[in-house]
């Protein structure tokens, strides 16, 4: 009866078996085939012998809870788990190394699986990597280092507002309910709120998966899910009501991001079911259209006035922003307008064009956005230069995994780093790259409830704490090892990188930084985007200056 349930769990009207299950239905068959045969024939044993062992481990797959993968596909799975276990020799002698990455290599995902179980992540014999190859990069270890006793690096966000917030460095970036699976947010929620770090909604509203304990970052897009008026536009009470839950600890509107920044989007009516419809505040059964843009503002001064109206709605709580950089006379403009406006964001996110957790066209994926190094360069270096970096916090977000991921980041600019992937590498995601077409193998990025419910809560909610938690401890390692006692001190100084010509440098000599008010001051005319297009962008518009319309115009330049 126990089995019958957990084959019919989600759809107890359903006759017929998936086919995915046919391996363990051929298993049952055989073994009954088999224990007939045997009445004639005592060679028949050989059949109940082999079928009954298929069937136990098929019947153990389905009841068994850590693994998802083997409870959507049992027997089957094994096959995968076998072929992995043999994955590095063959992969040594055939196909890849473990360091390409493609889009994560193998000795990243192992990473991020070894310490979500807790497993050891040492490795022997040393670097797979070519330390002596263009783009190599290290940290400067220090002749003196320290001893840190707290690993809960944190950092205030909107230390002025009436609610600031203390987040921790690593948190896990914007992922959609409709995106990923019930059980996969309830998962990462519930890790988020056992590890003290938050978790950020997406733009498809606050729902009851988001709900169970984890201090929230409610991301806010154009489609205005969870404060939406019937005609799509913006709902000032229906905002009110949801930013002020005490789980929601910051508001995040997300501009674009780097998966398919400048990409509107459209949930198609099959798939917007009726928990979707009232998560999202839509009809079901209908389908539901992102734009491409916001439509409460269309200049970067209404942007600073959309902002300061969040913020009053919700308690005082900190608002801020998440773009993937494309113009620089846009990010220009909003600068232009934090300044003559008197206010600004919070804190913003900067999502690099190498994010993926979201489906796109190949060409978005590929070719469309600035990637994160040059994009967090550039906020953090126009800050500076416009004297708004110690007023604006800047979180990071696009391929971050390890330890050193993270301190490169934070040495480049960034206060925290957000992780997408990670997270999912930690609740079991084994990059089948499935995520658009609801079959992901491990339940994670699905709403087929026969993949989905097969995640279990609550063995993959203590993955994601421990991931965090070992990251965390990777982390402060390095820092011990650097001389540092927190990732805020981090610098370009702490990083090296191999050029091309095979000499190193470190980024603070490669990075061309602006001095503390720079922009204010002159113009940073040394500096090419700056002395190209600061002067020409104003906060009343986010179009493209006249020059560039005219250049526009011809192909004779």
């Amino acid at each position: 009866m126990l089995l019958l349930e957990v084959l019919f769990l989600e759809e107890p009207c359903m006759s017929v078996l998936p086919v995915r299950f046919s391996t363990y239905a051929l298993s049952i068959a055989g073994l009954l085939i088999s224990l007939i045969g045997l009445a004639f024939d005592g060679l028949w044993w050989i059949g109940v012998g082999v079928f009954a062992a298929l069937v136990t481990l098929g019947t153990f797959d389905l009841l068994q809870r850590k693994r998802t993968v083997s409870r959507n596909y049992p027997i089957l799975a094994h096959m995968r788990y076998l072929l992995e276990s043999i994955g590095p020799e063959f992969r040594q002698y055939f196909i890849e190394a473990d360091t390409d990455q493609v889009p994560f290599s193998r000795e990243q995902r192992n990473l991020v699986y070894r310490r979500a179980k807790n497993d050891v992540d040492k490795k022997p014999f040393g670097s797979l990597h070519d330390m002596n190859a263009p783009g190599y990069e290290w940290m400067s270890p220090s002749l003196a280092p320290v001893h840190i006793t707290d690993q809960n690096f944190r950092i205030v966000i909107g230390e002025n507002r009436v609610q600031p917030y203390s987040a921790s460095v690593v948190n896990i970036s914007a992922m959609s309910f409709g995106a990923l699976s019930p059980n996969a947010l309830s998962a990462l929620n519930e890790g988020a709120r056992n590890g003290g770090f938050y978790h950020t909604t997406g733009e498809g509203a606050i729902s009851p998966y988001h709900l169970r304990g984890g201090d929230l970052v409610w991301q806010l897009g154009s489609g205005y899910f969870g404060c939406r008026r019937d005609d799509g536009g913006f709902d000032p009470e229906k905002f009110r009501r949801n930013a002020q839950r005490d789980e929601v600890k910051m508001i995040e509107i997300k501009l674009s991001q780097g998966a398919k920044p400048g990409h509107g989007g459209i949930l198609p009516a099959a798939k917007v079911t009726r928990e979707i419809a009232v998560t999202r505040g839509v009809p079901a059964g209908k389908d539901v259209v992102s734009p491409s843009c916001h439509s409460t503002f269309s200049t970067p001064r209404e942007m600073i006035g959309f902002i300061q109206t969040l913020r009053e709605l919700s308690g005082g709580k900190p608002v801020g922003i998440k773009l993937a950089i494309g113009h620089p006379w846009e990010w220009f403009a909003m600068v232009k307008a934090m300044r003559e406006e008197g206010d600004h964001p919070d804190y913003i996110v900067v999502d690099g064009g190498q994010g993926g957790t979201g489906a796109a066209p190949l060409e978005f994926i590929n070719r469309l956005g600035m990637p994160l190094d040059d994009a967090l360069n550039l906020v953090h270096n126009t800050l500076i230069g416009a004297g708004l970096r110690e007023q604006i916090r800047i979180g990071a977000s696009g391929k971050i995994i390890t330890a050193f991921d993270i301190c490169r980041t934070m040495a480049i600019g960034a206060d925290w780093v957000n992780m997408a992937r990670g997270f999912m590498f930690s609740l079991g995601c084994i990059q089948a790259q499935s995520c658009h077409n609801d079959r992901c193998p491990s339940g994670v990025a699905t709403q087929d409830p026969l993949r989905g419910k097969r995640l279990d809560i609550t063995d993959k909610s203590e993955r994601v704490e421990n991931f965090h938690t070992n990251t965390l401890h990777a982390l402060r390692e390095m820092l011990e090892a650097a001389g540092l006692q927190h990732p805020g001190e981090l610098g370009p100084e702490h990083i090296i990188r191999r050029l091309d010509n095979g000499s190193a440098r470190p980024y603070i000599s490669l990075l061309n930084r602006l001095k503390p008010n720079e922009l204010l001051e002159g113009g940073a005319t040394d500096h090419p985007i700056y002395r190209e297009f600061w002067e020409m962008a104003t906060a009343d518009s986010f179009s493209a200056p006249s020059e560039i319309v005219k250049l526009r115009a011809s192909k004779l330049v």
